[in-house]
């Protein structure tokens, strides 16, 4: 694929897009002051947008975000993209699939983060989304690709689009933009719903025969479907 010029549609459309959903990470109280971020392909293109490193939230618009290659590389003069952008790329190079990834440090998720125990899959809303529990990757230091080595080898045939780095916080991905925000919000609901639960005494994990049913109908069945009049 050709990389497009730095004013093509299709790249300030993702610009467009990716600096609108960071809103959403404050309206779930996900982030605070200049943490976090959001990334996402640039359709038909080699290139992802990411937010600006150290902006708060608030001063975030569309050309403030930094288009980079996927080796972590702005492709042009400007900003300075996030300190995460390199664990990103990885995750682009390495996992075809996703369209986008979420970095957050929300409170119970990374209350689980900081003592690295995965999030038993106990709750049906849980099994819908994530489709297992939600898994623990290594400790690594913040500004390379080691985080993104332990997302990718974490991921690697796991259900769960969200991964909890070590004493870190919470990274998602998603086929696009939309879907890793969503997963990084219902990352933080089950992780607050299960942590009050065991405030309360032991909590089993669902069956995985249940877990297995539940994640194939919201997967496949849940929702609106193309063509259905009924």
């Amino acid at each position: 694929m050709t990389a497009p010029t730095t004013h093509s549609a299709a790249l300030e459309r993702t610009r467009a897009e990716v600096c609108a959903l960071h809103a959403e990470l404050v309206r779930w109280n996900l982030v605070t002051w200049t943490s976090g971020n959001i990334s996402a392909r640039v359709p038909g293109t080699d290139l992802v947008v990411i937010k600006p490193s150290g902006v708060t939230y608030e001063d975030l618009t569309p050309s403030s975000m930094v288009a980079c290659d996927l080796d972590g590389r702005p492709v042009e003069s400007g900003g300075t993209p996030s300190s995460d952008t390199d664990a990103h790329a990885y995750v682009y190079r390495h996992m075809p699939e996703v369209g986008a990834v979420v970095h957050t440090h929300s409170t119970y998720a990374t209350a689980w983060a900081a003592r690295g125990e995965p999030i038993p899959c106990a709750i049906t809303a849980m099994a819908d989304e994530f489709g297992a529990d939600i898994p623990v990757g290594p400790f690594a230091l913040i500004g390379g690709d080691d985080i993104g080595r332990g997302i990718v080898a974490t991921l690697d045939g796991h259900r769960s689009p969200a991964v909890l780095m070590a004493n870190h916080g919470v990274f998602t991905v998603g086929k696009d933009a939309k879907s890793a925000v969503k997963a990084a919000v219902m990352c933080e609901d089950v992780a607050r719903t299960v942590h009050l639960a065991r405030e309360h005494g032991p909590v089993e994990r669902l069956a995985q025969e249940h877990i297995d049913a539940l994640y194939d109908r919201y997967q496949n069945v849940y929702g609106q479907r193309a063509g259905n009049d009924s």
